[in-house]
């Protein structure tokens, strides 16, 4: 029975992080303006293994840690978001947590405690360099 699973992404220039409810990882490697819940591109997560750990999880935690960076002040950011899992999930393209209540094939948490817009100006800055590598970490809660 897997308790977490761990999958990289990379910023890129048009990461906002505005949007107020929602908050995305995407396998596409492009991203638009209009994308303003997406954290993250060219995500690497299975969704076998994703499933697995839904299966046996009724709350996840998520972190999200961009390590290694070239700032000598910045050793380290991170961001944790707590939510309710969706048992539905199955979506291979993208991941997305909400702070409501509303599931469909791609929300993997709800009801959670952050969305966009609720993270770290700086983390949010750091993730605008297409260079960056996010480390997701999503462990069972329960």
């Amino acid at each position: 029975m897997p308790t977490k699973m761990v999958f990289t992404c990379r910023g890129h220039e048009n990461i906002t992080a505005l949007h107020r409810t929602t908050l995305e990882f995407t396998k596409d490697k492009e991203l638009s303006r209009r994308g303003d819940c997406i954290v993250g591109v060219a995500a690497d997560f299975s969704l076998k293994e994703l499933q697995m750990l839904v299966k046996f999880s009724k709350k996840m935690r998520i972190r999200m840690s961009i390590e290694d960076l070239k700032e000598p002040q910045v050793a380290e950011l991170s961001e944790e978001i707590e939510g309710d899992v969706n048992p539905t999930f199955c979506d291979e393209n993208e991941i997305v947590i909400r702070l409501g209540s509303f599931t469909s094939q791609r929300t993997l948490l709800t009801n959670t405690n952050k969305a966009a817009k609720h993270l770290n100006t700086n983390f949010v800055r750091c993730l605008k360099n297409s260079t960056v590598t996010l480390r997701i970490t999503i462990e069972k809660m329960e």
